[in-house]
């Protein structure tokens, strides 16, 4: 047997399916996942994801990666209305290299998604990754463009190669680089900065939420005022070199 309800109707019941544990389905059930055009990229269940997560852990803080969504204005305001704490599109890399490194995405549309994010009135997050070719004085100029967008959390990291099919290394970036570039993003003004050739895009996504909503003069909820007390970052760059 398969069942095929089509477009939102599927999409919650493949939610509320997922919700039971395997062993106690029905051998015979077998499902199947047909989309209307209306759900192209999927932003209902990023969405409802985020809603779901509310709903059952009313004192937990979502961050929220998504992809762009071709910029369409209905699917991120879908996205948008669901209410994540922070809202994270990755922009990855600089302009002279993103359509190779980023074939499916383009530089200017990334900016635009954070730019409508913050209009929105969500805190917004972006990533860089060095070694895939960029060089030190680009980063900069895409901090500058980060920002410029409404960017307000950045982090930067180091590129590994997760296959060989995938684009080699290019160079191993060295602590002191990443200080200089945390130090230079926080001049251009983002409130929440971490980098480091350890540090991963959602490593201390509290801290630098807190450290946001104080800049923005807004009062952290009362169930995440404990991400005021977060210690120190030990992967973060300047934290590695104080230790060697």
């Amino acid at each position: 047997m398969t069942a095929a309800p089509e477009g939102r109707k599927l999409l919650r019941l493949e939610v509320r399916n997922s919700e039971t544990p395997i062993e106690k389905k029905p051998s015979w059930i077998k499902t199947r996942v047909r989309m209307g055009p209306e759900f192209t990229g999927g932003a209902w269940l990023y969405a409802e994801t985020v809603r779901q997560i509310h709903a059952l852990n009313p004192g937990t803080g979502v961050e929220l990666l998504i992809p762009d969504f071709n910029a369409e204005p209905e699917q991120l305001g879908e996205v948008f209305g669901s209410g994540p704490e922070v809202l994270a599109h990755n922009v990855e890399t600089v302009p002279r290299i993103f359509k190779r490194i980023r074939p499916g995405f383009r530089y200017a549309r990334s900016l635009e998604v954070l730019t409508r994010a913050r209009e929105a009135g969500l805190v917004t997050k972006s990533n860089l990754i060095l070694g895939m070719g960029e060089t030190p004085d680009e980063v900069t100029a895409a901090l500058r463009d980060l920002f410029d967008a409404g960017c307000e959390i950045v982090t930067i990291t180091q590129y590994l190669r997760p296959s060989p099919r995938h684009h080699p290394v290019d160079r191993w970036v060295k602590p002191e680089e990443f200080v200089t570039h945390a130090s230079t993003a926080e001049e251009i003004g983002f409130p929440g900065v971490m980098a480091g050739p350890l540090v991963r895009s959602s490593y201390r996504a509290g801290r630098l939420y807190a450290q946001t909503k104080a800049h923005r003069g807004e009062e952290l909820p009362d169930n995440l005022a404990h991400l005021t007390a977060e210690g120190p970052a030990a992967q973060e760059a300047s934290s590695l070199l104080a230790r060697h």
